[in-house]
């Protein structure tokens, strides 16, 4: 494994985080879960990323357990707040002061820790001054309930904006999760130029673009049994728009490519996002160790000017590269 700095800070992270968003109390139960924990653990993988929103808060608590007895010291816990949790009462979403401050002490309890090392913002909200969202940030840092700040796919006029105000609070807003792959690449024209000016590192989730650019789907065939595609619990929706035959027949063109380097094709969609300097680290889920042991494999990796034009040739006019893709809902999620 190897490990880069998140943004400005002294902090190091692990280049592949182990994340449980659709997967620890949803989609595979506890037992693998820990299965898959441990498999991180034993891959030198130190970074673990959740939210309170996963499994309405009960993935933290899958991801404490699973933690339970490792050096505190050795792990880098990452949390997040904003979407709806709890019975979703009127004050239950958001990042107003009141739902920080609740919200911190909830995930703490959950995780079996006295702090977090990064404290997130799902997204951002608009119905909150954002004055006084990072300055509940900011006593969550100065009470020792969070060690640094991050945000979720916040735009670059948004990070620019919290980040100024972190400053004048005495804080280190140094990180940024979005969305990012060989088929999604909405950061690269804006947040990335000012995330690298302002400090602040990516730590990208979905980079095999839901399994797409594992290659296990293919144009015509029909969707595995089993697969995230086939799931009703959220799966099938957050995948479906890279599931045409134009997409698909593009990714097969990839398989040659992971091959000549002996690489499995997880492992190159993994190791391209690496590729981006502004890039911390990757988040990977998984239903089965396997998956872990397999993609872990990508770290450290790094992939010829060559190989990344033949990549460019194949996927590069499907990907998405709007930079208004990147939002937050306009009005709070009920």
């Amino acid at each position: 494994m190897e490990f880069r700095h998140l943004g400005h800070s002294g902090l190091k992270v692990s280049e592949i985080t182990y994340g449980n968003w659709l997967t620890h109390a949803s989609q595979v139960e506890n037992e693998t879960a820990l299965a898959c924990v441990r498999a991180a653990l034993d891959a030198g993988i130190s970074t673990f990323d959740t939210a309170d929103a996963y499994a309405n808060t009960a993935a933290e608590k899958v991801l404490g357990d699973a933690l339970k007895g490792e050096r505190r010291e050795s792990l880098e816990i990452f949390t997040k707040v904003y979407w709806p949790t709890g019975p979703r009462g009127h004050n239950d979403v958001g990042l107003s002061r009141k739902h920080i401050l609740e919200s911190i002490d909830g995930s703490l309890s959950r995780l079996g820790t006295d702090y977090v090392d990064l404290y997130q913002a799902h997204r951002y909200d608009t119905a909150t001054p954002l004055e006084e969202t990072m300055q509940a940030f900011a006593d969550v840092v100065r009470q020792g309930k969070a060690l640094y700040i991050g945000v979720s796919e916040w735009t670059a006029a948004q990070i620019q904006a919290g980040h100024a105000l972190a400053q004048k609070l005495g804080i280190q807003l140094i990180s940024n999760q979005p969305q990012y792959s060989m088929l999604w690449r909405v950061i690269e024209e804006e947040v990335v130029p000012a995330s690298k000016q302002y400090g602040v590192s990516q730590i990208v989730w979905s980079p095999v673009a839901q399994g797409v650019l594992t290659g296990k789907y293919k144009p015509g065939a029909e969707l595995p049994a089993g697969s995230r595609a086939t799931d009703e619990k959220g799966g099938a929706n957050t995948i479906k728009r890279f599931l045409t035959d134009e997409v698909l027949t593009g990714v097969a063109q990839l398989e040659p490519i992971a091959a000549d380097l002996g690489m499995s094709m997880a492992q190159l969609a993994i190791a391209w996002v690496l590729q981006n300097d502004n890039v911390a680290s990757a988040i990977i889920g998984a239903s089965r160790p396997e998956q872990v042991a397999d993609n872990v494999k990508a770290a450290g990796v790094t992939l010829p000017a060559e190989v990344l034009a033949k990549i460019d040739a194949a996927v590069g006019h499907l990907a998405e590269r709007d930079p208004g893709k990147t939002v937050s809902p306009e009005v709070r999620p009920a």
